[in-house]
């Protein structure tokens, strides 16, 4: 792995200081408070203390936690704590930011919010390596999506030219009774179009044309 030009094997100290980090599985103390969370993971970057809790501010600030710095992680909802894993990541003003599922279990007005935050990010040139299962989360936030499956890339592009790819510019999806599916899908098969059977749903990919 290269990270900035330097071989990690190398240069391990140093990429993991430009590195920020959001687990998908909550490891914040709960011991501390949400500012001491952040104070004290500061550390790990020696970081002084005054320039800390000013980063802690800031960035509570940016997930909309401000009122919530005194709090016991016991008291958040579980949207606040993932928001707060978010800024614990970027408390050292990494340059690439690794998240794993960032926004799993978030509200929809909580994950708008934090992928407006990514975008935001990735405009002020932050690299960001992204796992989703989210398909409209990957297509919102990448420049570039690899397939994955048992640790093999099966595709890597854009993603408006994997989705003009493999499914096409629209998608139908035709619901059906049992009694109507057999005669649905013979129909497609007669016609060439593609197509997968999820439930009693259909759908057909690549419908583009007339």
């Amino acid at each position: 792995i290269w990270v900035l030009g330097e071989d990690m094997r190398t240069h391990s100290r140093q990429a993991k200081a430009i590195l920020g980090v959001v687990p998908q599985i909550d490891n914040l103390d709960p011991d501390l408070t949400v500012l001491q969370n952040l104070t004290t993971f500061a550390r790990y970057f020696d970081i002084p203390k005054r320039e800390a809790l000013r980063r802690s501010m800031e960035v509570l600030s940016l997930f909309e936690l401000q009122n919530r710095c005194n709090s016991k992680i016991a008291e958040l909802s579980g949207g606040m704590k993932r928001r707060l894993l978010l800024a614990r990541g970027l408390i050292n003003m990494p340059k690439i930011l690794v998240l794993d599922e960032p926004t799993i279990g978030l509200d929809p007005q909580a994950k708008y919010l934090v992928w407006h935050k990514l975008t935001e990010l990735k405009s002020q040139g932050v690299t960001q390596l992204l796992c989703t299962q989210n398909m409209e989360e990957a297509t919102v936030l990448c420049n570039r999506v690899a397939i994955m499956h048992q640790g093999k890339i099966l595709s890597l592009d854009a993603p408006q030219e994997l989705i003009s790819r493999y499914v096409g510019k629209e998608v139908w999806e035709i619901e059906v009774n049992s009694g109507e599916k057999t005669s649905t899908v013979k129909e497609l098969e007669s016609r060439g179009l593609d197509f997968d059977e999820v439930g009693d749903k259909i759908h057909v990919f690549h419908v583009d044309g007339d």
